[in-house]
């Protein structure tokens, strides 16, 4: 099939080296003129590397032209940090067609961002847009065109918007990431399965100290203690009310099952938390205060379950009490700022009219 892939990052070298390994034709969009020139130059190749060798593919198209790259694609996915999807929504747009799908991995629900900037730019095509709960790979860069992937997700759990397009959606999603898709419902309980919001924030915010003192850090070994787990394990379970409250049911894919040995499988499958530590990809000098796990996954992560919260009547402590101490290292208030429904222009909506947009869209 024909992938549009955005961004210039981990996970869009991730995606696009894969799909193309997977016989796909990918191509591949980036803002910056001067590394899409040497990435043409260097043969639009990407080398990729996981547990089989190494694999050297190449990309039908690398460019800065985003109409170009999004043309006749079936698929168009958008793994970039959530801070930075408003801008490509702006950018994509007017350029999106009937029965193209926008897929976001993961985005805080940012399909629906993408989806009301096409509505802005008086798009009419009858696209649909979905997110998931985490990146479909453990991936870091290598080098400008090298990509590692330890882990290649199991289970992605995916919301669509509107609702009633996900037959299809999930048709063309589940062609990109075969028996690895699992409806959860509509795209707010999609971005309630966002893992990163969740794992993040604590991990961030309990390692600063360390963080700051060392040059190279691997917060997902030495920083993920038995009480930072616990921590993560009652953020968790705010996550997981809220869900309820408004009748997403079950599995809540509970991030405990990351860690654990026996049980349900989590989205990376069993033992992924140990082959990402023992991959060393991870250990890096960290800026706290620019990361995204404390300018995504904190900043506007944490503001969305708290909005979402506020809707469903259910009790944040410990979402609020990370976004006022990650505000108060970063200097700035998050709990006044971030990603919230009134900032998404969708707080005059009560919960069943907001169901109701988001089954039929807009």
């Amino acid at each position: 099939m024909k992938i549009a892939v955005l961004g210039g990052g981990n996970g869009s070298f991730a995606a696009a080296g894969d799909f193309a390994l997977a016989g796909h034709e990918v191509r591949l969009w980036r803002r910056d003129a001067d590394q899409v020139a040497t990435h043409r130059a260097a043969g639009s190749r990407i080398l990729v590397k996981d547990h089989t060798g190494k694999h050297d593919v190449t990309l039908a198209l690398v460019t800065t032209d985003i109409a170009e790259a999004v043309a006749d694609a079936e698929l168009i996915l958008c793994p970039a940090p959530a801070f930075a999807q408003p801008d490509i929504a702006r950018l994509l747009a007017p350029h999106l067609r009937d029965g193209q799908v926008v897929f976001l991995p993961p985005a805080t629900f940012g399909s629906m961002i993408v989806a009301m900037a096409m509505r802005d730019a008086g798009n009419r095509a009858k696209a649909c847009f979905a997110e998931t709960g985490t990146l479909p790979w453990l991936t870091r860069k290598h080098g400008p065109f090298e990509v590692a992937i330890t882990i290649r997700a199991k289970r992605l759990p995916v919301g669509v918007f509107p609702l009633d397009a996900a037959p299809h959606a999930l048709d063309v999603i589940g062609r990109a990431f075969p028996n690895a898709i699992e409806p959860c419902g509509d795209a707010l309980s999609g971005a309630l399965m966002n893992a990163g919001p969740i794992i993040h924030p604590p991990l961030i915010v309990m390692n600063a100290g360390p963080i700051e003192h060392f040059e190279r850090w691997d917060i997902h070994k030495e920083g993920t203690q038995a009480a930072i787990r616990r921590v993560t394990d009652a953020l968790d379970a705010e996550r997981i009310a809220v869900r309820e409250r408004l009748g997403y049911g079950a599995p809540h894919f509970p991030l405990a099952d990351h860690y654990a040995k026996e049980g349900e499988i989590w989205m990376y499958g069993r033992g992924s938390h140990d082959r990402l530590t023992d991959s060393g990809d991870w250990r890096e000098r960290l800026v706290l205060r620019e990361h995204r796990y404390m300018r995504e996954d904190l900043r506007l992560g944490l503001s969305l379950l708290v909005s979402v919260a506020e809707l469903a009547d259910v009790a944040t402590p410990l979402a609020r009490a990370f976004l006022a101490i990650g505000g108060a290292i970063c200097g700035e208030d998050f709990l006044r700022g971030g990603r919230t429904l009134a900032s998404l222009g969708l707080d005059n909506l009560k919960k069943a009219e907001l169901q109701e947009l988001l089954r039929k869209g807009f």
